[in-house]
C-alpha cells in the first residue's frame, strides 16, 4: 500500500480528497493536516510515501512547506492539489520537485489517473537495477499526458468502456489476448482492441509477443 498525507487548508476539501484517495486501489489515507505545522508534525509520527498538497495554506504555502521538507533531509513524492495556476507557481512547484500539478476543482478520474501513474512510478522504482533510454523516457512521461486517464480520452471514447477495459487487465494474473479482454469485458474484439492500442501508447500496459509452432504470433496485454 502506498501511504498518503493530504495537505488542506479546507477540511471539507480534505475529506473529499481523501474518499477519493481511498477509492483507488493500491492507496490510502495516513493523515490528514490543514497547516504546514500540522503536515510537519503528522510526518515526524506518520511517514509516507506520497503527499498531496495545496498551496494556500495559513501559515506558509505548500512550496515553502515542501522547501522545509527538503532541508529536513525528507524526499517524500510531493503532487501539488490546488487552484493556483499562475505559471510562476507551476514552474515552482516543478523546481522543487514536485511529480505532478493538479489544478483544482478536478473530478475523481483527474486525481485517480495521477495516482495510477505515480502507482506505476513508485513499483518501477522499488524494483530497482539499469534502465535503458526507452525505459528511462517511459519513466520521465508516466505522471504525464501518458496518463491518459478518463479525462484525457481521445474524441469517440468512452470512459465507461476504457474503465472496464482497465478493470480486465488490473485484475488478471497473466497477459491476456484482445480476444481474452473482448470477452471478460463483454466487448468486441475490435472495440478491445482500439482501447488496448491506447492503452499501450499512453504506457499503461505491456505488450509481449507469444509464439505458436506457426502463424503470427499472438500479441498479449498486461498491466503495468
Amino acid at each position: 500500500m502506498i501511504d498518503v498525507l493530504i495537505v488542506d487548508d479546507d477540511a471539507q476539501v480534505a475529506r473529499i480528497n481523501a474518499a477519493y484517495v481511498a477509492k483507488v486501489q493500491g492507496f490510502r489515507v495516513s493523515c490528514v493536516a490543514h497547516t504546514a505545522a500540522e503536515a510537519l508534525a503528522a510526518l515526524e509520527t506518520h511517514p509516507v510515501e506520497l503527499i498531496l498538497l495545496d498551496h494556500y495554506l495559513p501559515d506558509r504555502t505548500g512550496l515553502q512547506l515542501v522547501g522545509e521538507l527538503r532541508r529536513r533531509g525528507l524526499f517524500t513524492d510531493v503532487i501539488m492539489v490546488t487552484a493556483a495556476r499562475d505559471i510562476a507557481t507551476v514552474q515552482a512547484a516543478m523546481r522543487h520537485g514536485a511529480l505532478q500539478y493538479l489544478v483544482k476543482p478536478f473530478t475523481f478520474a483527474g486525481l485517480r489517473s495521477k495516482l495510477e501513474g505515480y502507482a506505476a512510478l513508485h513499483r518501477t522504482f522499488a524494483g530497482g537495477g539499469q534502465a535503458e533510454q526507452s525505459e528511462v523516457d517511459r519513466l520521465f512521461g508516466a505522471l504525464g499526458a501518458a496518463n491518459a486517464g478518463p479525462a484525457e480520452l481521445p474524441k469517440g471514447h468512452s470512459t465507461a468502456t476504457a474503465d472496464r477495459v482497465r478493470a480486465v487487465l488490473r485484475s488478471a494474473d497473466t497477459p491476456l489476448s484482445a480476444q481474452d479482454v473482448a470477452h471478460r469485458a463483454g466487448l468486441s474484439r475490435q472495440t478491445a482492441q482500439r482501447y488496448l492500442k491506447l492503452l499501450e501508447r499512453a504506457g499503461r500496459i505491456r505488450l509481449t509477443l507469444r509464439y505458436g509452432e506457426t502463424g503470427r504470433p499472438e500479441h498479449r496485454y498486461e498491466w503495468v
